[in-house]
């Protein structure tokens, strides 16, 4: 189904594209992670609600979607060499897509929640807030789904003749990684491989779906 191809490959153009928007909007536009005290922090929730509701949307729940679409498209690529690995391969993928919107919709409105407590219950919103991240953070930091994913996509590809073999082994440090970073000593270091590592990985696969080549490359 060539259109399910391309239409993959326009899907992980654009996961790449929300990685880099994620890392700039999140690092350099606007940063809350280190404000400690929580009535503080929905004080800056409330300033600057508009950009972390378009960060969220963008990189969290359309992320998601786009990322249904890579699953399935990669499921259709990989089910003839590599049926049993495909169909685990998606069903990870799905989960992944599911956790990642449910987290960015329940952000923006848990956000928009405690900022409208907030004007008349300060120490309340900060408490309620507290909750929303813990239950957020729980959904999105979901390294091991997405890794799992990507070692097993890669798996697939290598058994089944897909894809250049390097993007295949990139593939599989990637997924490495990211089931690494449950070691909370070596975290800092494998959580930018396995996000920047997934930044090339997509882009690459991005542009080989849409041409859509099919045989083993050096």
């Amino acid at each position: 189904m060539k259109n399910l191809q391309k239409m993959g490959g326009i899907g992980a153009l654009y996961l790449a594209a929300a990685y880099i928007v994620g890392m700039v909007g999140f690092l350099a536009v606007v940063d809350i992670s280190g404000i400690v005290d929580p009535v503080q922090k929905v004080a800056s929730l409330a300033e600057n609600q508009t950009i972390l509701s378009i960060l969220h949307l963008l990189v969290y729940v359309v992320f998601g979607v786009f990322l249904v679409v890579l699953a399935l498209a990669l499921y259709d690529r990989l089910k003839a060499g590599s049926p049993a690995i495909a169909q685990v391969a998606a069903v990870f993928g799905l989960i992944w897509a599911g956790l990642l919107i449910a987290s960015g919709t329940l952000y923006n409105e848990g956000m928009g929640t405690v900022i409208a407590l907030s004007s008349t219950d300060p120490a309340q919103a900060g408490t309620v807030w507290l909750t929303i991240e813990t239950v957020f953070r729980g959904l999105s930091g979901v390294e091991i789904v997405g890794s799992i994913w990507i070692l097993l996509v890669s798996w697939g590809a290598l058994r089944g003749g897909e894809f250049p073999k390097a993007l295949n082994y990139l593939g599989v440090v990637i997924g490495i990684a990211g089931l690494l970073t449950v070691i909370p000593a070596l975290f800092d270091i494998v959580v930018m491989v396995f996000a920047l590592g997934q930044i090339v990985w997509f882009v690459w696969l991005g542009i080989i779906l849409l041409r859509g080549g099919s045989s083993v490359e050096a």
